[in-house]
Order: structure tokens, then C-alpha cells, then sequence
């Protein structure tokens, strides 16, 4: 197999790639600029060569044979060093632009980082960013992503990696909410007269966050709203619903959130910035690393201003 790969024509591997991509030959060529006929010979001649299937044929289209689906791993690898590459030749060097993949949590992502963007793109009109919201880490090697945000320190091998930050879990409230239900609470045990609003405890979330939950729960809440991400706390808590576990990096941007039982918090929560050795010199990746930095710094100054640090 492997000698017949080597042998293989690359413009039949990049066919065959998107024929298994789209799941049909009609949309491949519509892709690929090529007629539904020329897909499928091309298909059939790199079957012949191989002396093996590809694909199973059916009426809602193509589905992969357990050979056509070593053979994708492998174009989807090429596929993924290849753009690597070529974002490699296409960094300028004097110049930031082009799509720049950015993956981390959804509630880092709405919460902190998108509503900075503006700033960024201001700066460097020709980026595009591409951002991936989501819980699960991708494989920054294997370039499911260019950057990541994480609120651990990335495991992988082969990458860059910068600590941003720490940061906390914190009750919130709003000033509304508190001077509706009898002001302050004193003491934990408060905590049975309100409402709690948290991630649900089965959604993927920093350990920090899910031992404060279990530690609140003990003292039994009134009521409980469980959301699977922190955007979605926060809105609860914005709508006077309860009481709120969350990150401590959105007091800036909701000045009138107000802590509640501000002793009671966890321990410290990295958050990394990391991206591929590869990317190391990458104009796109430096732009947005310094940036999310002096955003960082200007927001500890705002909160040292505010008497929040």
C-alpha cells in the first residue's frame, strides 16, 4: 500500500480527497471545476491502481470503504501540512493579512475576546479571524487551529506556549437583584434563600468551577438554573435571575455585576496562549499574540483604576 501511495498522481489524490469531503462526485466537481464524468474516472483510475475500493456507491451518495478511509486520514494530513505551508509563504514580511484560525472556550470567547476584536481589526484591516468556539481542545500540530486560548496549560507536543493570565471563579449578582431580596448575603448559608445560576455540571468547564458548584450545593440553593456555557450564566444573572458562578474577567466590561461573598473563591485558573513550532514566525499569529497581550495589561490597569485588583 505504502509503495502504491508513493506512486499515486497528486491531482487524483486531491480528487479523491474532495469526492470523500463532500460525500458525492457532483459536488466535488462543482468544487473542483470539473464535469460529474471527469470526478469519476479519475476516482475509478485511482481505485484500479491501488487494486482496491474507495468507496461504497448508493443513493444518497458516496460513503467511504474502510481502505477509502485510510487513504482520507491520509490526504487529510497532506491536506492540513500543506496549508501550513502555504500560510508559512504567505506571511509577509511587513505585512498582517489573511485567515488567522482562533479556537477557545465559548465563554472566553463571547465574553472576553470578541468584543475586543474591533480593536484588532482596526489595526490590521487585512486579517481575517476564523473563531472557533468550543470546549473540545483541537490539535494545534495537525492544524485544526492556528491559536488557542485555554484555561490550561495545552498538553500537546511541538508548541509555543505564553500564560496570559489567571483567573477566578466568582459568585456575581446585580445591584438590582440584591436590593430585591433582602441586600447582602452574609454567609454562605445564606445561599438557601437564592437562586444559583451555573454550567451544568455534566458540560465540559475548568475543574476549578465545578468543585466551587459541589461546594455551593451543599448549602442547598432555593432554586438552581444550570446553563451549558458561561455566556448563558451571564445572561440569567444580567436578568436578575439569581445568584452566579463566573470567571472573574467580565467584571470590566458589566461594571455593575456586583461580587457576592467576594471571600469565597476558587484557586487560580491559567489561561494559555499556545500555537504551532511551525507558526513560530508567523506575522498573523505575532499580531494576534500581542495584541490579546496588551489588551490583557490594559484591562489589569482599568481594573487597578476601578479598585478591583
Amino acid at each position: 500500500m505504502i509503495t502504491k501511495v508513493a506512486a499515486m498522481d497528486w491531482d487524483k489524490l486531491r480528487i479523491f480527497h474532495a469526492v470523500a469531503d463532500a460525500g458525492s462526485l457532483t459536488h466535488a466537481g462543482d468544487k473542483l471545476n470539473l464535469s460529474q464524468s471527469a470526478v469519476s474516472r479519475q476516482i475509478r483510475a485511482l481505485e484500479e491502481s491501488l487494486d482496491a475500493t474507495l468507496f461504497h456507491r448508493h443513493a444518497r451518495g458516496l460513503i467511504l470503504t474502510e481502505q477509502g478511509e485510510l487513504l482520507f486520514d491520509a490526504t487529510s494530513a497532506m491536506s492540513k501540512r500543506l496549508d501550513a505551508a502555504a500560510a508559512r509563504i504567505r506571511d509577509s514580511e511587513e505585512e498582517v493579512f489573511g485567515v488567522l484560525r482562533v479556537t477557545t472556550t465559548f465563554g472566553f470567547g463571547t465574553l472576553w475576546l470578541a468584543p475586543r476584536l474591533p480593536k484588532l481589526y482596526e489595526q490590521y484591516p487585512d486579517l481575517n479571524i476564523d473563531l472557533m468556539l468550543e470546549e473540545r481542545v483541537l490539535d494545534l500540530p495537525m492544524r485544526e487551529a492556528d491559536v488557542a486560548i485555554r484555561m490550561k496549560e495545552p498538553s500537546q507536543a511541538d508548541l509555543v506556549r505564553k500564560r496570559l493570565m489567571t483567573v477566578q471563579m466568582t459568585l456575581y449578582a446585580t445591584h438590582n437583584y440584591i436590593e430585591a431580596h433582602g441586600g447582602m448575603l452574609k454567609s454562605l448559608e445564606d445561599i438557601q434563600n437564592h437562586r444559583l445560576i451555573c454550567q451544568t455540571p455534566a458540560a465540559p468547564q475548568v475543574g476549578a468551577s465545578a468543585a466551587m458548584v459541589r461546594h455551593l450545593m451543599t448549602y442547598n440553593p432555593a432554586s438552581l438554573l444550570t446553563v451549558n456555557n458561561y455566556f448563558g450564566v451571564l445572561q440569567g444573572v444580567l436578568h436578575n435571575l439569581g445568584i452566579g458562578v463566573l470567571p472573574d474577567y467580565v467584571t470590566q466590561d458589566f461594571p455593575h455585576l456586583v461580587p457576592v461573598l467576594s471571600d469565597i473563591e476558587t484557586a487560580d485558573v491559567p489561561v494559555y496562549l499556545a500555537y504551532p513550532e511551525e507558526l513560530r514566525h508567523s506575522k498573523r499569529v505575532g499580531a494576534f499574540r500581542d495584541f490579546v497581550q496588551d489588551e490583557i495589561i490594559a484591562q489589569r490597569k482599568q481594573l487597578k483604576k476601578m479598585g478591583k485588583l
